[in-house]
């Protein structure tokens, strides 16, 4: 399963690297926002995803800046969880993936969700 999605990785950022998903009309919309006309909490994450490769992080960060401020901690759950970094730092993990953590993920989450909407 890891070397799959390793293989498909290099595929997907030539993806976004190369199109503009705010443009070209194969990447796909948001069902939530089609049918509320509300932002989810992953509107505008591919756009984020093709300015981040293209290094515009402050476009990135106004397309959707939770997924931009997240990376880094799904990158590091990515390494403990699958790249045997749990094994070596298994407080490091049960502290920032464990039960409370997926709490405040959660409240963090509902509330970009929410803010992102009213103001």
């Amino acid at each position: 399963m890891v070397t799959a999605l390793l293989l498909l990785l290099p595929v997907v950022l030539f993806l976004y690297y190369s199109f503009d998903p705010a443009t070209d009309p194969f990447f796909p919309i948001c069902p939530f926002r089609a049918v509320t006309g509300l932002e989810c909490p992953g509107c505008g994450s591919q756009r984020a995803i093709h300015s981040l490769l293209h290094l515009h992080p402050g476009d990135a960060l106004a397309y959707n800046a939770l997924m931009v401020l997240a990376l880094p901690y799904i990158l590091l759950g990515f390494w403990l969880e699958w790249l045997g970094g749990g094994k070596r730092y298994p407080r490091l993990q049960r502290f920032l993936f464990g039960r409370w953590s997926a709490l405040v993920v959660l409240l963090l989450v509902l509330s970009f969700w929410i803010g992102r909407n009213v103001f």
